[in-house]
């Protein structure tokens, strides 16, 4: 408790980081995160800019906020059979794997092909890092929905409205990537694309496999 009392005093020097990458405490930088994914979802341009300032790396990031949530999504896909005695445990186990699979590797493909498409974005480490942070808050904002779409009782249409705002959010952080502004455009919908559709690809293929 003493040791976590004394980290919330260096809180605000969580994008500064210590001589070798260590970071002030694992409660806080969580705290840290999850502001930034409100101030994300609520104003995104200022929420970015928290994201950009913090500078939180992106191992934490994907620590403390991404995989929990996707821990969060397969558990809350056994909840329809409360409400639904037709389904069973195995079609319960069939789709929380195929969600957590789809977010998963959809953060790696999604990674994979805009460092490609777009190599200024790693020839820094900053850089990276802002490209990480970039892909995994608009993909968390994704498995949020998600996670409230599994826990509902009936088909909420509003959910998928929601995530037609998900490309907005985007489109607010993409300044803070530094790419040349003729670029922003065809990045906004190439990343997107990739983000939105990239998980519904990966459960259509889980579910050939599977049948």
């Amino acid at each position: 408790m003493l040791l976590c009392s004394a980290c919330s005093i260096f809180a605000n020097r969580l994008g500064q980081g210590s001589a070798d990458g260590a970071f002030p405490c694992k409660r806080v930088i969580a705290m840290e995160v999850f502001k930034n994914i409100v101030m994300v979802i609520l104003s995104p341009r200022d929420g970015w800019s928290d994201v950009n300032a913090k500078g939180i790396p992106t191992g934490q990031v994907l620590a403390s906020a991404f995989y929990p949530l996707l821990a969060v999504t397969a558990i809350t896909a056994f909840v329809p059979m409360i409400y639904d005695h037709t389904i069973t445990i195995e079609q319960s186990l069939m789709d929380a794997i195929a969600l957590f699979s789809s977010f998963f590797f959809t953060y790696f493909i999604t990674n994979f092909l805009l460092a490609g498409f777009y190599p200024e974005l790693v020839k820094t480490k900053g850089a990276e890092t802002r490209m990480n942070d970039y892909i995994l808050y608009n993909l968390i904002f994704l498995v949020i929905l998600q996670i409230i779409k599994n826990i509902l009782p009936i088909d909420f249409t509003p959910i998928f409205f929601l995530m037609l705002f998900m490309p907005w959010i985007a489109h607010r952080g993409i300044p803070f990537l530094g790419l040349q502004k003729e670029k922003e455009t065809n990045f906004l919908i190439f990343s997107a694309s990739l983000m939105l559709f990239t998980p519904l690809v990966i459960r259509y293929l889980i579910g050939l496999l599977i049948m």
